[in-house]
């Protein structure tokens, strides 16, 4: 694999160890040679290394499957699925599913990434619907300013939301921001 085709989620082996691309930044310097910023999270370990990689340079790349499995519980530290195709049930730690645990409904289907057969992190849509069930009354006058108030949805996460948004509506959320999108109409 290039660093050309470095894209957040993919995988590589870097030092004899199996890492998910979690976030890259292509360089350009004015001066000087063109290179590749990246954060890599280790599968095993769930540790981030900064490393940088010289444009073109080549990086062995992982086995990486993609298999939608349904989230069932959480236990405190473990996240368990299973895998719809095979009934197998595994767990992901907290620390390898990361900023999403907060997103997650039990009994949902999500996709899991498995890098050389050993499940690793989760992927979710870039936008889900969630019920608020925590919501502070707007304060009057504040609606001009396009103000916004913390909301608790379904799982247990805060969210910046309008002032319009009450208790019992379901609202968008932008998975890879944790940000408001919109409210949906309920049917």
């Amino acid at each position: 694999m290039q660093t050309s085709d470095f894209r957040k989620g993919g995988a590589v082996k870097y030092n004899g160890e199996t890492y998910l691309i979690s976030d890259f930044q292509f360089v350009n310097p004015g001066k000087g040679a063109a290179f590749s910023r990246t954060k890599l999270k280790n599968i095993k370990t769930g540790k981030v290394v900064e490393v940088t990689f010289k444009s073109g340079e080549s990086v062995e790349d992982a086995d990486l499957q993609y298999r939608k499995c349904n989230y069932m519980y959480n236990d405190g530290s473990d996240y368990h699925f299973m895998d719809n195709r095979t009934y197998d049930q595994f767990s992901i730690s907290k620390d390898l599913i990361g900023e999403y645990a907060d997103l997650l409904v039990e009994n949902s289907e999500i996709t899991v990434v498995f890098v050389d057969g050993a499940a690793c992190s989760i992927q979710l849509p870039p936008k889900l619907d969630f019920k608020v069930i925590s919501a502070p009354p707007g304060e009057k006058g504040d609606t001009a300013t396009g103000a916004n108030k913390p909301v608790v949805i379904e799982t247990g996460a805060t969210i910046s939301a309008p002032l319009f948004v009450k208790e019992g509506d379901v609202i968008r959320i932008n998975t890879e921001t944790h940000e408001y999108v919109e409210r949906v109409q309920q049917k």
